[in-house]
């Protein structure tokens, strides 16, 4: 299941895809379009900011914005960064220990096929094909 914070992640970095991409755009904005508290904004704003997906600029005419192209970014990715991973189960997590029943699970094919089909729908959308034309 997606959380809060992965879908609030998502409408941010679609919100910021819509504005002008030179322009920084305060929090505040961001909050009020999205309808989404300006402290729980900045703990999301701060994780986007540290993997780098957006650029802070504090003071007046501060604010934020994108750092790559709106189709540079996929669904999957921005997930990924509040969301941890989008393995449909956790033996199939990059930091998992390895399952002791791999070698005979009868359901590990499926659990894999299903894997994928997950990981190569969000991986195959862009921002750009969610934002509306600027």
């Amino acid at each position: 299941m997606i959380s809060t914070k992965g879908r609030y992640a998502l409408r941010v970095m679609i919100d910021l895809a819509e504005q002008e991409p030179e322009k920084f755009i305060p929090l505040e904005e961001i909050a009020t379009r999205q309808g989404i508290s300006k402290k729980y904004l900045e703990i999301i704003l701060k994780s986007l900011v540290q993997k780098n997906f957006l650029k802070g600029l504090r003071g007046k005419g501060g604010g934020y914005q994108l750092t790559r192209k709106p189709e540079d970014y996929s669904v999957g990715e921005i997930l990924e960064v509040t969301e941890g991973t989008l393995a449909v189960v956790s033996c199939l997590q990059t930091d998992c220990a390895p399952c002791e029943r791999k070698d005979f699970c009868k359901t590990l094919p499926m659990w894999k096929n299903f894997n994928q089909l997950t990981h190569d729908f969000f991986f195959g959308i862009t921002l750009k094909d969610l934002a509306r034309p600027a």
